[in-house]
């Protein structure tokens, strides 16, 4: 009995052909995209998220968000038009403390975005220097039931900073 092969000869499968139906052209803004994609340096990607990152916190720690009052541009269009604070509210407040060293004060704003920091700047970590130096550092690879019960989370906590009773009026912000 001869050995099967592992290698899979002759032409691919052909899809079946449906009356009507035209196979998706790419348009120009994605094909100019992805050829640039393609061409760039290896280091445009990482450089890119960096530059943004550093916008956002450049952009954090000039402007002093706990200073501003709730009416102050810009404002959260959510809280605005409902009274109900959205899932982000806080978010940029803590980022300032956490600028500034204060941990809880951040905690008190926006606790899941604390806790989701470090994870995210290891990503980064992780990611560039493994792009740009080789560095084998481990990937935090997250499956989907992880990201999953992070939403979840984040869901409640939305929900729980919404009612009006205590203990929940402590999550206001």
């Amino acid at each position: 009995m001869a050995p099967m092969s592992s290698t899979v000869t002759g032409p691919p499968p052909v899809p079946p052909q449906y009356p009507g139906y035209q196979e998706p052209q790419q348009d120009r803004v994605t094909r100019f995209i992805q050829r640039k994609w393609r061409d760039s340096p290896v280091w445009v990607a990482p450089a890119a998220m960096l530059v943004c990152m550093a916008g956002a916190v450049g952009y954090t720690y000039a402007t002093s968000p706990t200073e501003a009052n709730a009416g102050a541009a810009p404002t959260c269009l959510l809280k605005y038009a409902t009274g109900f604070i959205c899932p982000g509210c806080g978010g940029t407040r803590a980022a300032w403390y956490l600028l500034h060293g204060d941990i809880p004060a951040a905690a008190r704003h926006h606790a899941l975005f604390v806790f989701v920091v470090p994870f995210l700047l290891y990503m980064y970590v992780a990611w560039a220097g493994r792009r740009l130096f080789g560095w084998k550092i481990p990937q935090l690879n997250l499956s989907p039931g992880v990201i999953g019960v992070f939403i979840a989370a984040w869901g409640i906590f939305s929900v729980l900073r919404n009612l009006p009773w205590a203990p929940f009026t402590s999550f206001y912000v």
